[in-house]
């Protein structure tokens, strides 16, 4: 009896507009959750694709031992071998390839085929699908470097970072490195007409940049009219960056300045992280071109 007439009154408090207040969730515990269940949905569709994963994962590998095996030999004056060089070079390539150049493709394709309208028709917050990306970048980017580190370590004799600050170099280097080409990779992600002609879009200036930052070729044998045009971008930063966690001191005196600019380093990947930021804000559609 009791129990019918406490729900009665509930029930009457219900319809009075009386009923308890539910849980509000701050826009901020909102927005990370739903950053987080795509950024796991965005981790399980790249798995998936097995080529894609072998691809991403193998290719600077590969081209690691191809060039350690071509140019052998060490850098004039010191005791450090081309590929120990290479080895710092390739692990700003293969960083700034799976954040540059696979999410701008990548982003491309969802695009044309629909998958970005319909993502914006969602209840879900626009920012969540950029934070999904950052997640699968992130994630394959740690694996990226991982199997370059260890491949380097055992067969090139690369040492890992000898002490807390050289480690602490390597991470925000990593960090905002990867950052500044993720945000390049979105902005450059508008710049392709179609998804087709997007892989030789992006290609191109990346094979460039590549050349000419001390991936491909070595830092010491490039001009410094080369290394003064690259410094404009920031993959020659990552690359030296690298070499000053993971080469000796010593090496140093090849650069051109003949030290390691840590300032100038973080001073270049902030800019274009901000730079990037801004025009992939003012450019970035969520529809194909033509379409509404």
């Amino acid at each position: 009896m009791s129990a019918t007439l406490s729900e009665g009154a509930g029930a009457g408090l219900r319809g009075a507009g009386w009923a308890p207040a539910r849980p509000t969730v701050s826009p901020a515990k909102a927005l990370v959750k739903a950053s987080l269940s795509r950024g796991h949905v965005e981790v399980l569709q790249f798995f998936r694709s097995k080529d894609a994963v072998v691809f991403t994962l193998a290719l600077p590998v590969v081209l690691l031992a191809l060039l350690a095996s071509i140019l052998s030999g060490h850098v004039q004056g010191t005791s450090v071998s081309y590929s120990q060089v290479y080895v710092t070079g390739l692990l700003a390539g293969g960083l700034a390839s799976t954040s540059f150049l696979n999410l701008g493709v990548f982003i491309a394709t969802e695009r044309e085929n629909g998958g970005l309208k319909r993502l914006a028709g969602t209840p879900m917050p626009r920012a969540a699908y950029f934070l999904g990306k950052v997640v699968v970048v992130l994630i394959t980017s740690v694996l990226e470097v991982a199997v370059l580190m260890v491949m380097g370590h055992f067969l090139y004799g690369v040492k890992f970072p000898a002490s807390l600050g050289r480690w602490w170099v390597f991470i925000w280097v990593t960090l905002l490195g990867g950052t500044a080409m993720t945000l390049l990779g979105v902005a450059a992600s508008s710049i392709p007409r179609s998804a087709r002609s997007a892989g030789a879009v992006l290609n191109l200036p990346f094979l460039v940049l590549e050349f000419i930052s001390g991936v491909f070729v070595p830092f010491t044998q490039l001009s410094h009219t080369l290394l003064d045009i690259a410094g404009i971008f920031p993959l020659r930063w990552i690359a030296e960056g690298y070499r000053s966690a993971l080469l000796p001191s010593f090496i140093q005196q090849a650069e051109i300045g003949h030290r390691w600019d840590h300032v100038q380093m973080a001073a270049v990947m902030g800019v274009w992280c901000v730079v990037a930021l801004v025009f992939a804000a003012r450019t970035f559609r969520w529809t194909a071109k033509g379409e509404g």
